[in-house]
């Protein structure tokens, strides 16, 4: 077994996590600021956005198609920086094209994964944090009026880490010659659907 093979088995658990997140009807044995917008509400928001999704399980997909360095780098960049990004949502500071900028990065960054574009690291940092600016404040600026800030802001952040595993564990077919056709494959349909969000 590879370097490059062994994380699958706990990616493809938390992609699967990820996957009943999104899935999961509200929990109702709670009440107060876990439902009405804290935790569990920034949990689900990330994945109720389409625009959101994509763009996320890329950013997994290109980290684990650069390799190594990049497939831990660029899930932990994008959850960081999108967190200021949510920070300065919160307090009303204004970021012009946030949604231009959401659909911008599924097309640029599905382009990346489609035409197996290996930047150097810090390239690809820079660029995935970036758009994680635009994420982040559109996660800040929707924040519940009941919610706790910092626990609806934990919650975006793990349910977009969830979504960048979901990425990797897909990513991680690349290894294998026909696993890189169809994360590349992947990739321009992610970026298909920022078009199409940008001409939404």
């Amino acid at each position: 077994m590879t370097d490059t093979e062994r994380p699958q088995p706990l990616a493809v658990a938390l992609a699967a996590l990820a996957l009943l997140i999104a899935t999961a009807p509200p929990a109702l044995a709670h009440t107060g600021e876990g439902v009405a917008g804290g935790f569990l509400a920034g949990l689900r928001h990330p994945v109720l956005g389409p625009d959101h999704v994509i763009a996320m399980v890329a950013v997994g997909l290109w980290g684990a198609f650069l390799g190594r360095s990049a497939i831990w780098v660029l899930p932990i960049v994008f959850p960081l920086v999108m967190a200021v990004g949510g920070a300065l949502g919160v307090v009303g500071v204004p970021i012009p094209e946030v949604e231009t900028g959401i659909a911008l990065s599924a097309v640029l960054l599905g382009l990346a994964v489609a035409a197996a574009f290996r930047p150097p690291i810090w390239v690809a940092a820079v660029l995935v944090g970036a758009f994680a600016i635009f994420h982040g404040h559109a996660h800040g600026t929707e924040l519940p009026q009941a919610a706790n800030s910092v626990a609806y802001s934990a919650g975006f952040v793990i349910s977009t880490g969830l979504l960048h595993l979901a990425g990797i564990a897909f990513g991680l077919l690349a290894a294998r010659p026909l696993g890189a056709l169809a994360v590349r494959g992947a990739g321009a349909l992610i970026a298909a659907g920022g078009v199409y969000f940008l001409a939404a």
